[in-house]
């Protein structure tokens, strides 16, 4: 089973507020997921990254792979270096 960290799109239709999550890479984008680690709001100034970065390195050192946008947001929130 191919785990991926990815973003799930919430909110309102264009006012869009994301949760980090940890799924399987075939379920849909706002799908099932294993684990909801964090979220992000981009609507705000300057934007929110929130996210759990004990729950974030125990998934990533189990071998689930960020998607390009949340490796932007980890090392954004210095989870990642």
């Amino acid at each position: 089973m191919a785990v991926k960290i990815r973003l799930r799109r919430m909110g309102a239709k264009k006012a869009p507020f994301y949760r980090v999550v940890v799924a399987d890479s075939r379920s849909p984008r706002d799908g099932r997921f294993i684990e909801e680690i964090g979220y992000y709001d981009p609507t705000k100034e300057p934007s929110v990254v929130n996210i759990d970065a004990e729950k974030a390195q125990k998934w990533i050192a189990n071998g689930a792979q960020p998607t390009d946008t949340v490796r932007v947001l980890l090392k954004k929130a210095e989870i990642l270096k």
